[in-house]
């Protein structure tokens, strides 16, 4: 399952320098279903979420690998339900395909289609763990129905066929391709 945790900070206490200017203690998105019992932890940490400490932002996050997302404006309610919608604290594999599809694109790529697809988010991208290019050229060869001898494969070049097959749907993540049908 997807772990992810957050440490949401507020910019009112932040500015006022007080008690909460360091946010709250390190929150495991997979231990709630709803934001209302992560206000009620934030209250039980002292929070004036009607007050000072209305207006939050993340201030610290593990478990999600996006360059270039500023955490400090993304609304922790906001990816609360957006991890919720998209299953991904709760399914391994969902999990892995949000991990490999925002390294490619963006986080906020990722949150504009489980607002578009909502849990279905995945259904047109696809994982190949541990592949290169050529192993994604030599599945694409072996899907199709090319009569060649054995003896000639030796001959053909399947990390060039495979990044053929996967231009404009495929691309090299940290843990294989990733193929993105959408």
């Amino acid at each position: 399952m997807g772990n992810i945790k957050i440490v949401i900070g507020s910019w009112g206490s932040y500015n006022a320098c007080n008690e909460r200017a360091l946010g709250s203690k390190w929150l495991d998105l997979s231990d709630y279903t709803d934001w209302d019992e992560i206000a009620e932890e934030l209250k039980k940490e002292g929070f004036e979420l009607d007050g000072i400490d209305e207006e939050l932002f993340i201030q610290d996050i593990e478990g999600v690998e996006s360059a270039g997302t500023n955490w400090d404006y993304t609304n922790p309610k906001d990816l609360l339900e957006t991890l919720l919608e998209s299953d991904v604290l709760t399914d391994e594999y969902k999990y892995d395909i949000m991990q490999a599809y925002i390294e490619i694109k963006s986080f906020s790529d990722f949150c504009e289609l489980v607002k578009n697809h909502g849990s279905r988010w995945d259904d047109d991208i696809i994982l190949y763990h541990g592949y290169s290019w050529d192993d994604y050229g030599r599945e694409a060869f072996d899907n199709c129905c090319y009569e060649i001898e054995e003896s000639l494969l030796d001959f053909f070049d399947f990390e060039a066929y495979g990044e053929y097959m996967g231009n404009g749907i495929a691309d090299v993540y940290s843990g294989g391709i990733i193929e993105i049908n959408r």
